[in-house]
Parts: structure tokens; sequence; C-alpha cells
């Protein structure tokens, strides 16, 4: 436990300070996560990026928030943005 690096350990003084509360249907949840990864289409190509740590960290942060792994987690981010349910903010100011 002593390895943790900052993001870590800020998450784990705020679970242990008792912000984090546990959803009421959890079982529910769990289903429809795993519904929502397995919607994203099948996954039959492998794809390698380098990332920085930082970005890495916090995608892993926000995908343990989601209760995903990280990869899904990217792999959906990816789908929504091809497929045009999510754009980017640059794209959308001049509206």
């Amino acid at each position: 436990m002593n390895n943790q690096d900052k993001k870590e350990k800020e998450l784990s003084g705020s679970v242990e300070r008792g912000e984090w509360v546990s959803v009421e249907n959890l079982e529910d949840e769990i289903l429809a996560a795993r519904e929502y990864a397995k919607g994203t289409s099948t996954k039959d190509q492998r794809m390698n990026i380098r990332i920085s740590k930082k970005d890495l960290g916090a995608l892993k942060l926000k995908a343990m928030e989601e209760g995903l792994p990280y990869q899904t987690l990217v792999s959906s981010i990816i789908h929504k943005y091809v497929s045009g349910q999510m754009t980017d903010k640059e794209s959308n100011e001049g509206d």
C-alpha cells in the first residue's frame, strides 16, 4: 500500500473518510454496466497506443468510479465518439 501514487492516495483517503456511498440497487447497476459493455460491439481487433501516465491514471480512476475495466471504458468512449453519440467541445463552440 506504500507504493500508491497521488491519485490512489486521494481515492483511498476519500474512501476512508466515508465519502463513497453504495448504490441502492447494486446488482441492477452491475447488470446494466455489463449489458452496456457488451453492447459496444464485438472486439475483434487490437489497438496499442501510447498515453501519458497522468492521463492513464485519470482514466483508470474514472473507470473505477464507473465499475468498469479501464479498457472497456476506453472502448466505450471510442465507440460513442465514432458513432456520433459524443462530440468534442471545440466542434460545438460555434453553435
